[in-house]
């Protein structure tokens, strides 16, 4: 620190260089009316209490195409329009374009109401009500299921409960171990005193959740993306795409409290996936049940659901058909970067495809 010269001249010129990045800034913004997000056309084919199914026709001219319908799910804590957030950065359409039909849960907003919806609740009637429904719709016996983060988890669940129902199993940055040593989510989670939250909130809130995320990375997240804003803000193209991710991030729906409750018990605090202890409803969940094909897509620098904590999956599945596939990208990235997008699409296709 003794040896630090400071040119005053230079720091002046970076400051009026950056007041007028912040005016253009302003300009871009003033100039931008809306944020559109989820902008694929899809139709409700079924709705239950807040949840709603939405069915995405894939394109039909394609000669070789899936007949087996794919259902996504997506956490609970987050939005599911991450995986259409704009055309150019779209997991739903780049699937459609490639022929899938697509199904895609919409977990909805839990109000008051839903304070006393579980696990069971979400698993055992909203899911397997949507797969109904989805095979219905299609005219298919089976589908195949696509979970995102907790929504991976919950497909788990719901697999090893209903192995019948699916054909083939996507995870894609889907926490199993929950207690692995990279874990920080999982540090956070297990000193929280969650019957004290519960108790105290009823539904866990939404922004409260989001701060704790954000606190995992307080650099990057925080100081080091406020202070690149400008140059995100700088065109009106570049401003559309950083407000959307913006959108998504704070469009965090509350928590229904004993889902909560249970999935931090049961996976967070007491690891029992991996374990085989867990029962959701009358149902024992043991992930040596799911013997159908699996693709494990992970993120090879994801700070929410680090490698680990995933490939975990491959020491506790019955699947003689298990595969992965690493994406060079953190917990977003694989789903919105470039380089993913060249990817992920593509494989799930070619995977689903083979196992048709």
């Amino acid at each position: 620190m003794k040896n630090l010269k400071l040119d005053p001249n230079k720091i002046e010129e970076e400051l009026i260089a950056f007041d007028e990045k912040l005016q253009r800034s302003y300009e871009t913004l003033k100039a931008i009316s809306q944020i559109d997000v989820a902008q694929s056309k899809g139709i409700e084919i079924f709705s239950q209490d807040k949840l709603k199914l939405l069915f995405f026709g894939g394109n039909k001219h394609i000669s070789k195409r899936c007949r087996t319908p794919l259902l996504i799910t997506y956490a609970l804590v987050n939005r599911w329009y991450m995986i259409d957030l704009e055309p150019e950065k779209s997991l739903l359409k780049a699937l459609n374009d490639l022929g899938l039909d697509v199904y895609v849960i919409d977990w909805g907003y839990p109000d008051q109401a839903d304070r006393f919806l579980d696990l069971d609740d979400y698993i055992n009637e909203y899911m397997n009500n949507c797969v109904e429904h989805v095979c219905m719709h299609s005219e298919a016996t089976q589908v195949n299921l696509l979970g995102i983060c907790q929504g991976g988890t919950l497909s788990l669940c719901y697999t090893a409960i209903y192995p019948e129902k699916v054909r083939n199993l996507i995870t894609m940055v889907t926490p199993v171990d929950f207690q692995t040593e990279t874990n920080l989510l999982s540090l956070l989670a297990r000193s929280v005193d969650v019957d004290l939250a519960v108790s105290t909130y009823g539904n866990i809130p939404g922004e409260m959740l989001n701060d704790s995320y954000n606190s995992l990375m307080p650099m990057r997240l925080g100081i080091q993306k406020n202070l690149g804003m400008p140059k995100q803000l700088n065109t009106t193209e570049s401003a559309l795409s950083f407000l959307r991710m913006e959108k998504w991030i704070y469009d965090s729906p509350d928590q229904a409290g004993e889902a909560f409750r249970q999935f931090i018990k049961w996976f967070f605090q007491e690891n029992l996936l991996i374990k085989g202890q867990i029962t959701i409803g009358d149902y024992p969940v043991r992930l040596s049940a799911i013997t159908q094909p699996v693709l494990n897509i992970f993120g090879a620098y994801d700070h929410l659901v680090p490698p680990d904590a995933s490939l975990a999956l491959g020491d506790h599945v019955g699947s003689q058909d298990y595969q992965t596939l690493e994406i060079k990208a953190g917990h977003i990235g694989v789903f919105v970067s470039g380089k993913s997008q060249a990817i992920v699409p593509a494989n799930i296709n070619d995977w689903l495809l083979r196992r048709d």
